[in-house]
């Protein structure tokens, strides 16, 4: 029995070729929808993406303006400062701190930390302690200036209002700093003990003094200075009598000699 023969247009696999002009008009149909579908997702969306991409522009131009004009305020505030540290080392210190108003507020921490503590030093030239206080308080209180700074901002707003605070204010405003591995522990461990003899605490501040005089790792004028406090304290603060004397340069002998003239002719300190 014969098979039918199967159609060509019934399978789709042997679709009829295609005349050149059917092609040509299929690509002009293809065209035109293709056309008619951007132009639609032009009407839907052109304004929000033209808008959007408008934002990003104007938003990337803004932030390079924005940029340049920090980099350029910045340098222009960093060449202020070496001006004001020439006027600094030429002593005309008036002209230090009218050069330095204008920085004192700057956005830049570093500017206006050196700015404020420019003036101050200033300040203090110019026999305006009270000023000079003022801003050593502002660098201490900045979060964002740098922590050595802010530090050593606190010892010399102490040290300069020293006579004028009362002894457990500097006890309290020192006490972060009276460690042996911190940067102004000598600083700061001596304006304690002064001040715990201030307060009458005459044991605490031999402590400290001692403490002092024993550390290898401080200045040896500081150390001299607080074992001279130890001995008007009555504190022992000397491990090796020997090796101190023979540091000195003095025999035992005539140390222990010293030492007996010393301990009738000095008493403690009232």
């Amino acid at each position: 029995m014969a098979l039918s023969p199967k159609k060509p247009d019934d399978s789709g696999q042997n679709p009829p070729k295609l005349s050149a002009e059917d092609e040509v008009a299929l690509r002009e149909i293809d065209e035109a929808v293709r056309q008619d579908d951007t132009a639609e997702f032009a009407r839907k969306y052109g304004i929000a993406i033209g808008t959007g991409l408008g934002v990003i522009l104007l938003g990337l131009g803004g932030y390079l303006f924005w940029d340049s004009q920090v980099e350029a305020a910045l340098e222009a505030e960093s060449e202020q400062i070496v001006q004001i540290i020439d006027y600094a080392q030429s002593e005309d210190f008036a002209s230090v701190k009218d050069r330095s108003a204008a920085l004192l507020d700057s956005e830049t921490a570093g500017v206006r930390t050196s700015a404020r503590l420019l003036q101050a030093a200033a300040s203090l030239e110019l026999d305006e302690p009270d000023r000079a206080i003022e801003l050593y308080a502002q660098v201490a209180a900045d979060t964002e200036a740098p922590q050595a700074l802010r530090d050593l901002a606190l010892i010399r707003q102490v040290t300069t209002g020293f006579d004028d605070l009362p002894p457990q204010d500097v006890i309290a405003k020192l006490a972060p700093l009276v460690k042996p591995e911190h940067a102004f522990y000598a600083s700061a461990a001596e304006l304690t003990a002064l001040a715990h003899l201030e307060a009458g605490d005459r044991a605490k501040a031999g402590e400290l003094f001692a403490a002092i005089a024993q550390n290898e790792d401080l200045p040896g004028s500081l150390r001299d200075r607080a074992l001279q406090m130890t001995g008007q304290l009555g504190v022992d603060a000397v491990e090796d009598v020997e090796e101190l004397l023979e540091e000195q340069g003095v025999s035992s002998q005539d140390g222990a000699q010293d030492g007996r003239v010393a301990a009738g002719s000095v008493g403690p300190s009232r």
